[in-house]
């Protein structure tokens, strides 16, 4: 079953984007009840350089260890090209994209290389309308938006204690309907991977959706069908929006309490990254938490794919990169101020 070398971009310790090395590696063999998978294409998401880079923004005592080398990446869009006879749902040939074992960061067969292997549960169908390169550029992303409204998110992660994991938008076989209906939602950093999708699925669920980037996103942003557009440079959000009843922090940060007094009393916040919302200030205004560790799913990631294949969900793609050059793409997302998805080209097609 396959075997050989190919290339991969790995680091052998943990530093800046100069770490990242292109190199030969061997084909990895996939396990029983997994596939291994020809990459076309990589996204790129916050872990992968929080990983490369120490996760210096964790306490040490909580930094999880990472075995190195290691290969980056969790999200994918290629083809099958070899199958354990315990795999029933895929056979060689198909397009596939998904976010392959998060939240674990071990030394599995990661994404960014020209091939990976994945347990087939953590795999959905690519439309065939959709490219990989943005196919490449949902599944975390759109899965991390998907269970804040659906459910999903397992614990471990962003925000404040106690934590919420009450789905917004119970039973959502079909993820679109008017669970939000008549609810006004906040996103910050609207326009960035998470962002995007919320926007989005919060638009489709029913919600008035105020979404908060710098300026040169308000086209962008409208045509995802954001009601209301506030451009963080020109105006404080907090001082222009309020009774916001549900805000989606992307950005995080130790000053993501200065968004409180736009949540009403007794309105929910779910911070998406770590961030200090002021949990007491927050209490006392019956201020509730959702938040939680996305992780991989691939039926969930399938109703996404219903909603790419009929155009009711778009992927913004803010750049891509050869995967050579993986450690220009590691500086372009962490210069921030994206607009959408950094994806990594693999193979054409």
């Amino acid at each position: 079953m396959h075997g050989g070398t190919m290339m991969a971009i790995r680091y052998h310790r943990q530093g800046g984007p100069e770490v990242l090395t292109y190199e030969a590696v061997p084909v990895p063999a996939p396990a029983p009840g997994e596939v291994l998978i020809q990459v076309h294409a990589a996204g790129i998401n916050p872990p992968d350089w929080y990983a490369r880079s120490g996760f210096a923004a964790i306490p040490p005592h909580l930094r999880p260890r990472l075995p190195l080398p290691s290969i980056p990446g969790s999200d994918l869009s290629g083809v099958v090209v070899a199958v354990t006879p315990e795999v029933t749902r895929w056979r060689i040939g198909d397009a596939v994209f998904g976010m392959v074992r998060f939240p674990s960061l071990g030394n599995g067969a990661r994404s960014y290389a020209e091939y990976a292997t994945a347990p087939e549960d953590h795999l959905a169908a690519k439309p065939a309308g959709v490219s990989h390169v943005a196919a490449a550029g949902v599944p975390m992303a759109g899965l991390t938006a998907y269970q804040q409204l659906y459910g999903g998110l397992g614990t471990g992660v962003t925000g404040a204690e106690p934590r919420d994991f009450t789905p917004l938008a119970p039973g959502a076989d079909a993820p679109v309907g008017t669970a939000l209906a008549g609810r006004t939602v906040l996103v910050n950093g609207a326009a960035g991977g998470v962002g995007h999708f919320l926007t989005q699925l919060t638009r489709l669920e029913g919600a008035t959706v105020v979404a908060v980037a710098s300026g040169r996103h308000e086209t962008f942003l409208g045509e995802l069908g954001a009601h209301r557009f506030v451009d963080y440079s020109r105006q404080r959000p907090a001082e222009v929006v309020h009774e916001v009843d549900h805000l989606f922090d992307t950005v995080g940060g130790p000053e993501a309490y200065r968004l409180l007094p736009a949540v009403r009393d007794g309105g929910t916040i779910s911070p998406i990254f770590h961030a200090d919302f002021h949990p007491d200030e927050a209490a006392a205004r019956g201020i509730r938490f959702r938040s939680g560790q996305v992780r991989s799913d691939g039926a969930q990631l399938a109703r996404l794919a219903e909603l790419l294949d009929d155009g009711r969900l778009r992927v913004g793609i803010d750049a891509t990169y050869p995967l050579a050059e993986a450690a220009a793409a590691h500086r372009h997302a962490e210069g921030g101020h994206r607009q959408g998805k950094i994806v990594l080209t693999v193979a054409p097609g």
